[in-house]
């Protein structure tokens, strides 16, 4: 019987995934990288430019002294957001054409993954800050903690649960 091509001919292992080098791989996962990372810093880049504004507002003054402080938390939270986020392309652009990308894309995703957790932190503060100055309600806290699930099922509870599920042992 010949063999298809299709199924692993008898004695062999089934490869999942791409035939590439470690290099291709990482040039590939760089590519991927960078684009979700764009997209990410859109959001961080509006938030962040939307949070310095508030300050120079007349109405800030009129703010509570807990008000201020979650304002100022989220400020720098978006301070850090943006430098997590940014930390790739510089990480880039500074080992490029060293031999190191592989590398260079395990941390850049480590920062990636750090700016996603912080993005959430500056949102929900965010979030937060707005509610208690539109509302004074109690129910605040209990709205925000919603959205944090919410963002938690969507950028990390689904996509982990997806790759346990689906990811070959």
């Amino acid at each position: 019987m010949t063999h298809s091509g299709s199924e692993p001919a008898e004695g062999q292992v089934r490869r999942r995934g791409r035939d590439e080098t470690e290099e291709e791989r990482a040039d590939r996962m760089w590519t991927e990288l960078i684009q979700e990372v764009r997209v990410a810093q859109m959001g961080v880049q509006i938030l962040f430019g939307f949070l310095l504004t508030v300050v120079f507002q007349p109405k800030y003054e009129s703010l509570s002294d807990t008000d201020q402080t979650i304002y100022l938390i989220t400020v720098v939270l978006g301070a850090v957001t943006t430098g997590a986020l940014i930390g790739p392309v510089s990480l880039h652009r500074l080992v490029s054409g060293r031999r190191v990308k592989p590398q260079a894309v395990r941390w850049a995703s480590r920062l990636t993954v750090l700016g996603l957790v912080l993005l959430l932190a500056t949102t929900a503060c965010s979030l937060l800050l707005i509610l208690r100055v539109a509302t004074h309600d109690g129910f605040v806290p209990y709205l925000v903690t919603g959205v944090v699930l919410w963002y938690l099922l969507c950028w990390f509870g689904i996509p982990l649960w997806t790759r346990h599920r689906h990811t070959a042992r």
